[in-house]
């Protein structure tokens, strides 16, 4: 019975294109994917990282010089947001720190500075 409810849940998110794995179960499986070198994983997850941002914004940059509509990149960042997360997911891995908790460290921050009213500004003690 368990199995048959998970698959309809599975068929309900995959229809509203909605995802229903965890941030944590996310790194965990990326992190079996996972293949760089040991001795400099820190300096190769780190250029992965900005090289697959560095493709987003790329792509974001011809969107705005060719004046793109939506219909013709809505699909494409998907991908490449996705690789950017990936590196996130391993690099976290890598530094002993659950994606998830570092989630909610990060809105909890957030919704701090909103709170006090400096979400504006620069700095990372605001």
């Amino acid at each position: 019975m368990e199995s048959f409810l998970q698959e309809e849940v599975n068929k309900f998110m995959k229809e509203k294109n909605k995802s229903n794995i965890s941030a944590s179960d996310y790194q965990k499986q990326a992190k079996e994917t996972a293949i760089f070198p040991p001795a400099t994983a820190l300096e190769y997850l780190t250029l992965g990282l900005v090289g697959e941002a560095g493709e987003i914004a790329n792509k974001v940059k011809k969107i705005i010089r060719d004046k793109l509509p939506p219909e013709n990149w809505k699909h494409d960042l998907p991908s490449e947001i996705g690789d950017v997360l990936w590196y996130c997911a391993v690099l976290a891995d890598y530094l002993d720190y659950d994606l998830g908790k570092i989630m909610e460290n990060n809105l909890e921050k957030l919704h701090s500075r909103k709170k006090r009213g400096v979400l504006g500004g620069s700095g990372d003690n605001r």
